[in-house]
């Protein structure tokens, strides 16, 4: 009954009341204000939520942008992250025991679908969070546009092969940023989330001394030593923070950090310290940058997030919106 009702006020509120309210040339057009009609109450429904889980673990804030993220790199920002099964993404080797705030995604959809069913798109749900994740870290506010839809089926090949990975050099994360759309100046300014949030040492233990080598020169040596200290007879799955300097704090110190050699990633030193080339001159000018200006970072953060939630499903892809973000809809 209440999937029947799901699908019923879908076909009502999607197709034909969004469409005459904001225009049919609109239709499929993100917006800022795409639920004020049909779900006012969405903004405080995501934002109790986002602030009651980070207040249990505040990382949980670098935890929903880094879902938003990986979402949009793979069918573009169409929920599709959140499927459940044996072929999903979520287990795609980039994602597995990685990913994270499922649970936190599937609250706030179950609040949604009791105030207005079959309305608000799961992807939408991860892109509001992340917006907040990133406000309640201190970040920039940016206004997320809505009015995406979610897609029926994952994509685990294209969550293994095209997200971006710390161990790639940057001109190929270029490739990968630019095969969505976007550019050097995003890969600089997205690659600043690393602000917040923590990794494993699985993703950087390559960086360290070992029998057979000594620590990678770009990586300052007393940060090498305590890593080391960490990582060294565990099974790759501690983790530290990314940014040693604020490691709760979304501020421009990520930043601070790569001058320094102190990015924990070989991804993230490789934006000051790779190889003089065209792309590695460009992204060491934009990390000078936003070293010395926390406000233009905040404000290129905001617009970069705005450009990669935008990225689109693939032409012809089927959507929906689902009435729990795990599952597609009952036929």
């Amino acid at each position: 009954m209440k999937h029947s009702h799901c699908s019923r006020l879908l076909l009502v509120c999607s197709v034909l009341v969004l469409c005459l309210v904001t225009g049919g040339a609109r239709c499929n057009k993100l917006s800022s204000n795409f639920y004020d009609w049909t779900c006012p109450g969405v903004y405080n429904i995501v934002q109790q939520h986002v602030f009651s889980a980070m207040r249990e673990e505040l990382r949980m804030g670098a935890s929903l942008l880094r879902l938003h993220f990986h979402d949009c790199f793979v069918n573009g920002c169409d929920g599709s992250i959140l499927l459940d099964g044996a072929d999903g993404e979520k287990f795609a080797l980039p994602n597995m025991n990685s990913v994270r705030g499922y649970e936190v995604i599937d609250a706030i959809k179950a609040d949604l679908e009791n105030m207005c069913p079959g309305v608000v798109s799961c992807a939408d749900v991860v892109a509001l969070a992340a917006g907040y994740g990133v406000l309640f870290s201190g970040g920039p506010y940016y206004n997320v546009l809505l009015g995406r839809r979610d897609g029926l089926k994952a994509n685990q090949s294209g969550a293994a092969n095209g997200l971006p990975s710390p161990f790639e050099p940057i001109s190929s994360i270029v490739k990968k940023f630019a095969d969505v759309g976007l550019d050097t100046k995003d890969v600089v300014v997205l690659s600043g989330a690393h602000t917040i949030g923590r990794a494993r040492c699985v993703l950087f233990s390559d960086r360290l001394a070992s029998t057979k080598s000594s620590a990678n020169p770009t990586l300052d040596a007393t940060m090498a030593a305590n890593l080391q200290k960490l990582c060294t007879g565990g099974d790759g799955n501690q983790t530290t923070a990314l940014d040693v300097s604020s490691a709760d704090v979304f501020d421009k110190q990520y930043y601070h950090n790569l001058l320094n050699k102190k990015g924990l990633l070989s991804s993230d030193q490789g934006l000051f310290s790779a190889d003089e080339d065209v792309v590695a001159s460009t992204t060491k000018a934009l990390v000078q940058t936003y070293s010395d200006d926390g406000e233009q970072f905040f404000s290129d953060f905001g617009a970069s997030m705005v450009k990669m939630g935008s990225i689109p499903l693939p032409a012809g892809s089927a959507d929906e919106i689902r009435c729990n973000c795990r599952v597609p809809n009952p036929k």
